[in-house]
């Protein structure tokens, strides 16, 4: 296991109670949920992996559990890891999934432009 299998379950759970349209993806040793072709939430090991917005990613940081996502060795702005010990309930995870879609309508998407 890769991955956190009763996490995306959960997960699952909360988009899809929300109706929110996306894609799972496996991709970095885990997995990924695209919203609109783009990089919303995921999961890495025992992780999830938040993509949040730039402005809150400070604030979001001093949370218990909240780290630096250091996938390539330094930090990314805007992405970071939550410890599965504070997302143990569905409010919580809720929490993260939420902050996760208000950013997602301002995410670029790293889709590739197919050559004319």
């Amino acid at each position: 296991m890769a991955y956190d299998e009763n996490l995306e379950e959960r997960i699952d759970n909360v988009l899809k109670r929300q109706k929110v349209d996306y894609v799972s993806k496996k991709m970095m040793g885990g997995l990924c949920y695209m919203v609109d072709d783009k990089m919303c939430v995921g999961i890495v090991r025992d992780q999830l992996m938040a993509r949040i917005a730039p402005e809150i990613y400070e604030t979001s940081l001093k949370l218990k559990g909240c780290s630096e996502m250091k996938f390539t060795g330094k930090p990314m702005n805007g992405y970071v890891f939550v410890d599965l010990q504070v997302i143990d309930n569905d409010k919580d995870l809720e929490y993260w999934v939420n902050l996760c879609l208000e950013f997602n309508p301002q995410a670029t998407s790293s889709k590739k432009k197919k050559a004319k």
